[in-house]
């Protein structure tokens, strides 16, 4: 249900209380009402397209006392950049 919640932008907690709220047999003024109770469809904006991957490389300085490590990654492999990256940061 989170990730249901998560992937359309609705904090899952809320998710939950509806679906805790329609479980539950309807309060006697909204059962009263000729009103039809329960989800109403919206329509969903198209999910924005993904911005297209930097051609500028990836650059890290790390420095420790006197000595300065300078790296360039290319960023398509960003991925791995982050795995090799674990490494020296523990």
């Amino acid at each position: 249900m989170a990730a249901v919640a998560m992937a359309h932008g609705i904090n899952a907690n809320l998710l939950r209380r509806w679906v805790h709220e329609m479980a539950q047999p309807p309060v006697d003024a909204v059962a009263a009402s000729d009103k039809p109770v329960g989800f109403i469809a919206l329509p969903m904006p198209a999910p924005s397209a993904q911005p297209a991957p930097s051609d500028e490389p990836i650059r890290i300085e790390i420095r420790r006392g006197a000595t300065t490590i300078a790296l360039t990654w290319p960023a398509g492999a960003a991925d791995a950049c982050a795995a090799w990256m674990r490494e020296p940061l523990r």
